[in-house]
């Protein structure tokens, strides 16, 4: 049986580079066949552009199985790096991917997966300055991010350009995914993410995957939904997933719809023109504002050089980068709580993480428990204190 297996393995290995030469008909032969889809729903996604902004735990699984789908031409908004945490659910990698960029290795695996596919690679971070030149170029957008800025900016350019975009975000054992700005075809009503959440949360109260983690099938249930609804919205088949939010719990196994209907309070929360668009600053916007606890990098290492600082990583311990130039304390923000006793009364103490948004949450919790402590969070976070120095040691 192993004889058997190895000789099927060198097999499939020696026919890899004839990829060309298989029957497509035959490729797609178990969608086909299926009664109302057929070959015309198979010439629609052959012929469909698709952005799945992030390759992370949503993007995954969308870009697999849109790939799988056979969706012509696929686009790909991503600008981070693998790290060990992500391969528990950003499936698409492997050990070997780690500390290499993500849209490379995306893009490398999928070529192997369908090489029939057009992929497009966008190695840089959406936001408003350039999401408009390229969400244009596209038929729809899967959103695979996990900051509400980003939702917020996708949603915005999404309605201003009229392209649907599919939500999907997921925080422990839950899920939540949509349709936004399509046009129900029974009663003609679109809604988009400002008429379901009208004003951005406050970010002491927003948890994140980093914070609250989240159970690896649960994204990859999540964006392999995010790739149906696609599906469905190109081809024409059932109905999409519009003026309505499902949302669902894997440790119950609840599901339930929340209907969306259109508010004119969004009207004064978003540009409604290209030009505005392009000027708003959606962090501002969605309270990742400096606050009198943050402090700015030339601030942090001027405070450095002249105080007696506890400095706190509160990432986990593989993330990266490793930072190097200062001691630091490690106590993830998992395991603050339980760790306060390790933090001094008398000094000052400045925290970080990858964004700031952590650190900012671990202050809080550090000044609810010791009022005494003078607690900064640094802005920006460590990848922004990382930047800053590469570009002034060049």
């Amino acid at each position: 049986m192993k004889t058997i297996l190895l000789h099927c393995y060198h097999h499939f290995r020696a026919d890899k580079y004839n990829m060309t030469h298989i029957d497509k008909a035959n490729r797609y032969q178990r969608q086909t066949s299926i009664s109302g889809f057929g070959e015309a729903a198979q010439q629609k996604l052959a012929r469909a552009k698709v952005l799945v902004a992030g390759a992370g735990g949503l993007g995954c699984p969308a870009l697999l199985y849109l790939a799988a789908a056979g969706v012509g031409c696929i686009g790909i908004a991503e600008d981070d790096v693998v790290e060990l945490s992500n391969l528990q659910r950003q499936t698409l990698y492997n050990i070997y991917d780690i500390g290499k960029p993500k849209l490379s290795c995306a893009i490398a695996h999928l070529s192997a997966f369908n090489p029939d596919i057009k992929y497009i690679a966008h190695s840089i971070r959406l936001d408003s300055s350039n999401a408009l030149d390229i969400i244009e170029q596209y038929d729809l957008v899967i959103d695979g991010t996990d900051n509400f800025a980003t939702r917020y900016m996708l949603n915005d350019a999404c309605v201003l350009l009229d392209k649907p975009l599919v939500y999907g975000a997921v925080l422990r054992y839950e899920a939540q995914v949509a349709v936004f700005n399509l046009k129900d075809p029974k009663t003609g009503i679109k809604t988009n993410y400002r008429d379901a959440f009208p004003h951005p949360p406050d970010i002491a109260a927003v948890t994140s995957c980093n914070e609250a983690g989240v159970l690896g099938v649960v994204p990859g249930i999540t964006g392999s939904m995010q790739a149906a609804e696609a599906i469905k919205i190109i081809t024409g088949t059932g109905m999409p997933l519009c003026n309505k939010i499902l949302s669902f719990n894997v440790l119950n196994n609840r599901y339930y719809e929340i209907e969306i209907s259109p508010t004119k309070e969004k009207h004064s929360q978003m540009p409604d023109t290209s030009e505005k668009f392009r000027a708003w600053d959606y962090a501002w916007h969605c309270a990742d504002k400096l606050s009198e606890y943050e402090i700015p990098i030339a601030r942090f290492d001027k405070m450095r050089a002249n105080e007696d600082l506890f400095i706190i990583d509160v990432r986990e311990p593989d993330e990266q980068p490793i930072v190097e130039g200062f001691p630091y304390t490690n106590i993830p923000l998992a395991q603050f709580e339980d760790r306060l006793g390790e933090i001094p009364e008398g000094k000052t103490i400045v925290l970080f993480c990858k964004s700031g948004k952590r650190s900012m949450l671990a202050r809080q919790i550090l000044q609810k428990n010791k009022k005494s402590v003078h607690a900064y969070s640094l802005k920006g976070g460590i990848d922004n204190w990382v930047q800053i120095h590469i570009l002034q040691n060049k």
